[in-house]
Parts: structure tokens; sequence; C-alpha cells
């Protein structure tokens, strides 16, 4: 039930990011100084921020930027961690001992500090957010599959493969990994959550979108300062965030319950 709880949030944001402009009752970008911070109430149900934009508006508006940076992070991450833990543990010898000490050094880089380097060299843009968001998740994920990966090799299907003068690639493709593919769909949907959360704080930060994005994180910290008096506008936002990081970390978990339960 929980799982299928999780799943229906998260289509339902990615539905909204697909159909905002059909779902706003009002512009997002639409500002009216009149209207400046209402509390909710009927027209604005969720209230408006400092310039009199509907807070409601922004919110299905901002899932779109979130949904266009997560996935596409998620998806670098996942695919070229598991080629790296996979030839790793497959391979083993000099080659994992050079990729793991590599991964480790790029693991001491926190997230922000990468960022605020790659956008300083490249600019800011949502591809730059992307790929740096994708290449922090890189050693997390092929740590994960290079050790599911060693527990496979010794194993005698794996054995008997190379009795048949199977090559390395032809092991790792067809022998180890559809054995291990429950491993990267657990780390994938961990990776989302990790994504949705890391996208936010770099918009909070003002390395993402561009201040008065209707993008979650921008949201809140356009409108933190106004927390005292109208906490509606940066509530909306950070409950969104909330509920999407909460939904794929509850989907990531039933399906580990589910693969650990599998006989």
């Amino acid at each position: 039930m929980t799982a299928r709880l999780a799943a229906l949030v998260i289509v339902l944001w990615a539905v909204v990011a697909i159909l905002w402009p059909h779902l706003t009752p009002h512009d997002p970008a639409l500002q009216d100084p009149a209207l400046r911070l209402r509390p909710p109430g009927p027209g604005h149900w969720l209230g408006t921020d400092q310039f009199g934009r509907d807070v409601l508006s922004r919110l299905l508006a901002g899932a779109r930027p979130v949904l266009l940076v997560a996935p596409p992070a998620t998806a670098i991450g996942v695919l070229a961690g598991t080629a790296l833990g996979l030839a790793a543990g497959t391979v083993r010898g000099w080659f994992d001992d050079i990729v793991m000490r590599v991964l480790d050094a790029l693991m001491v880089f926190p997230t922000v500090i990468a960022a605020v380097l790659f956008i300083a060299l490249l600019g800011r843009s949502p591809l730059v957010v992307v790929l740096v968001v994708g290449a922090a998740f890189v050693p997390i994920v092929a740590r994960s599959v290079r050790a599911v990966t060693l527990v496979e090799r010794e194993k005698p299907y794996v054995d008997a493969a190379r009795l048949r003068g199977e090559p390395p690639r032809s092991l790792m493709l067809r022998e180890i990994l559809p054995n291990i593919r429950g491993t990267v769909l657990v780390e994938a949907t961990s990776r989302l959550g990790d994504a949705v959360f890391a996208a936010a704080t770099l918009s909070f930060l003002g390395l993402g979108q561009p201040p008065g994005s209707p993008e979650w994180g921008a949201a809140v910290s356009d409108n933190r300062v106004w927390l005292p008096v109208a906490p509606w506008t940066v509530l909306a936002p950070a409950l969104a965030i909330g509920s999407l990081v909460v939904a794929v970390a509850l989907l990531s978990d039933a399906l580990r319950h589910r693969l650990e339960a599998a006989p």
C-alpha cells in the first residue's frame, strides 16, 4: 500500500510537470502589487508572494524544472556508475584498483563545491546542473554495483561461463548484469530522490535555476525572508520538495524489501 501511494505521488508530480500550462489557474509570472502577500483564500488557494504572483500556479509550474534535472542526472549517475562498478568487480586486478581509487578521490569533493567550480567555468545552465549532480552519484552507484558483482562473480554460473571461454564483456553483460538488475533498480530510485533534493538545494543556493524561477528550491530561497509574515510562500514549495523526495524514498525501500524477500 505504501509503495502504491508513493508511486501515485511520483506520477502525479510527473503529470503536473508535463501539463502545468493547462493546470495553473493564473500566469505564474504575472505580478500584481495590489495582491502582494495575500493569505490563502478563494481565487488564490495558496496565497500570493511578495510580487502578488499566485503561489499555487508557481508551485505547479515549478515541478517541470525539478523533473527536467533529476531524471537525467539520475540516468547519468546510474548508467556510468553501473558500468564502472560492473567492470571493476568483474575484471579486478589493477583496473579495479585504479577505478576505485579515482572514485574514492571524487567522493571527497562535496556536490556544492563541485557545482560552484563547474558553474564558474561553464556558466549556469540546467545542463551543467544535470552533469554535476549525475557525476556526484557515479562513485556511490559504482561502489554498490561493484559489491554485488564481487559476490556474483564467484558463483558457479560465472565459473561455467569462464570455462566456455566467454570474454569479460560477455560475462558482465550476459551473465552478471541480469542477476544484479535489482540492485541497479534500487540504486536508480534512491538516487532519483537524492537528485530531486540536490537540484532544489542548488537552486536555493543560486547555483541552479535563476532567481525568480518558479522552481521549488528557488522559490524557497526567494521567499524565505517572508516566512514570519507569509509562511505559505515558503511552505508550499518546501512541502512539494518533501513530498516528492519522501515518495521516492518510500518506493526505493519497498523495492529493496521486495528484493530481499525474493527467493
